[in-house]
């Protein structure tokens, strides 16, 4: 099994993918946009050739590299997983021949109006959504919807680039960075009130192979506009439970529906006074790891059922559900740098056995936005047994530990 992967060095967790690939016994040829000599000795041992392009993203440099591979071998997939690598390999597969995600599945899963219509259109429920090119169009849809809305770019990944508006005066003033004075359109939707979590699987063929469900505490959106609040995001081990069954199906009528085949997906859902709304979906894994939680929670190498499911169309081993495990996210009290940190002792001595990993930078380093997300700055992962538990520590270790910065 030949396997093209690409981006394998950056983000960093990408080298998952490569490792778990080698690890099935695939061959694997990574295109990136580094130089070859930028790779680690170990990067280097996973892949048995390098090719670099100047982008990824483009497709006809893409093209021309995976020709170059194709040459000398057969390709028998070609792999990416990252949000903005989606179209542009996919269009690659199907001028090179090679099985896997189409382009038509590809841009339903990264236009948000054309996915909503798409799945409205067999019934799944979704919020009303619209693709709007002018303030005309969006005033005219917020006038038949009502408000609260949110606004997003067409093919936005979690929450970048995204705002609520809750009357025509906001409206207004998100107007200017629209880009509609510049032939841009996008994607604006009914605010829908609820709990928000994802429902995450390795699927092949279409059918769920492998499953998870993560919660959000707050919501996206509250969580990467607001300073003060630590947001945490926590994988449930009580999946099989009845109470997860509505959340499981609505996947299993998305996957199929947008003709997902063999891939990692990534599904957001809400559930409120209208009941459970699906939000959007990725043909890829979720980012700012939370496989690696999935790992962590459930003694299983998901990177690896991943590439078995790619390379062999199978996994090997089913999750545990042994663990809940969850991410807080500590944010800097103000931009600036990192001074110091206040209540990390005393989180070590309360919940040490239950850290997995952590990430504290260290005194100097420049903060990053709030809306960077969840790793951007300072982060402790953890597990329990118990689900309840888990997130009552996590709230707890979300009051005592302080980032201060200067």
């Amino acid at each position: 099994m030949n396997v093209i992967f690409v981006e394998p060095s950056f983000p960093n967790y990408q080298r998952e993918f490569p490792r778990s690939l080698a690890s099935v016994g695939a061959t694997v040829i990574g295109i990136g946009e580094r130089p070859k000599d930028w790779l680690d000795p170990e990067m280097k041992g996973w892949l048995t050739h390098y090719e670099q392009v100047g982008s990824v993203v483009d497709v006809e440099a893409l093209e021309q590299a995976v020709r170059r591979v194709q040459s000398y071998v057969h390709v028998d997939r070609l792999e990416a997983t990252i949000e903005a690598h989606v179209e542009a390999a996919a269009a690659v597969r199907e001028r090179c021949g090679i099985p896997g995600t189409s382009s038509y599945t590809a841009f339903l899963c990264r236009d948000k109006p054309a996915m909503k219509e798409a799945l409205r259109q067999v019934g799944v429920p979704t919020a009303q959504s619209a693709g709007v090119g002018s303030a005309e169009e969006l005033y005219a849809f917020a006038h038949h919807v009502g408000y609260p809305l949110v606004i997003k770019p067409r093919d936005a990944a979690g929450a970048a680039g995204t705002r609520r508006v809750d009357s025509d005066a906001d409206v207004l003033a998100a107007l200017p960075s629209l880009g509609f004075d510049y032939g841009r359109s996008v994607a604006v939707e009914e605010f829908i009130e609820g709990h928000e979590g994802f429902y995450d699987t390795i699927s092949i063929d279409g059918e769920v192979a492998c499953d998870f469900v993560s919660h959000y505490y707050p919501g996206v959106l509250e969580a990467m506009r607001t300073r003060w609040i630590s947001p945490v995001f926590i994988t449930s081990n009580r999946i099989d439970q009845p109470g997860y069954d509505e959340v499981k199906a609505l996947g299993q009528r998305v996957i199929p529906a947008l003709g997902i085949g063999t891939s990692a997906t990534h599904m957001e859902w809400f559930y409120g006074p209208k009941g459970l709304k699906f939000s959007e979906i990725g043909c890829r894994p979720p980012g700012v790891g939370a496989w690696d939680l999935y790992c962590a929670a459930n003694d299983l190498d998901v990177y690896q059922e991943w590439a078995m499911a790619v390379c062999y169309g199978r996994i090997s081993r089913q999750p545990s559900r042994r663990f809940s495990a969850g991410i807080i996210a500590l944010r800097p009290d103000r931009d600036g740098v990192i001074s110091g940190y206040e209540g990390m002792a005393e989180v070590q001595d309360r919940y040490g056995g239950l850290i997995v990993d952590y990430h504290l930078p260290p005194p100097g380093t420049p903060t990053q936005p709030v809306e960077a997300g969840y790793m951007a700055n300072a982060w402790i992962r953890m597990r329990h047994e118990d689900y309840d538990e888990l997130r009552g520590i996590l709230q707890h270790v979300g009051e005592i530990a302080q980032v201060r910065a200067v």
